[in-house]
C-alpha cells in the first residue's frame, strides 16, 4: 500500500505564494507520475498540475504561470509552489500517485487552502 501526506496548507491574502508538499512512503514503484488535484466547496474535483515519469508536465489552464509542480525521485516527494493566488484558489488541495502503466492511483488525504481577498 501507499501512503501520500501532504503538507504547507494555510490561509494566505490574494497575491501571496504557498508551497504544498507531498511525501510517498510505503510500496514503491519505478515508474509512476504524481500530481495535484484540488475541490472547492460545491464543486468537483480538479485536475491542478502533474509531473510524469519522464519529467514532463502538465498544468490546468487556470494556474499556468503562477504554479509550478517539482518532483524529488531520490525522496519520493512532489511540491507544488503557488504564486499569486487568486481568491478562486480556494480549495482542498489533493496529492496524487498514479502508477505507469497499471493505473493504480492513490490519494493523499488533503491539504486546505484559503486565500482572502
Amino acid at each position: 500500500q501507499v501512503q501520500l501526506v501532504e503538507s504547507g496548507g494555510g490561509l494566505v491574502q490574494a497575491g501571496g505564494s504557498l508551497k504544498l508538499a507531498c511525501v510517498a512512503s510505503g510500496r514503491t514503484f519505478t515508474i509512476y507520475n504524481m500530481g495535484w488535484f484540488r475541490q472547492a466547496p460545491g464543486k468537483e474535483r480538479e485536475f491542478v498540475a502533474r509531473v510524469n515519469w519522464d519529467d514532463s508536465r502538465a498544468y490546468a489552464d487556470s494556474v499556468k504561470g503562477r504554479f509550478t509542480i517539482s518532483r524529488d525521485n531520490a525522496r519520493n516527494t512532489v511540491s507544488l509552489q503557488m504564486n499569486n493566488l487568486e481568491p478562486e484558489d480556494t480549495a482542498a488541495y489533493y496529492c496524487h500517485l498514479q502508477v505507469v502503466p497499471a493505473a493504480t492511483e492513490y490519494w493523499g488525504q488533503g491539504a486546505q487552502v484559503t486565500v482572502s481577498s
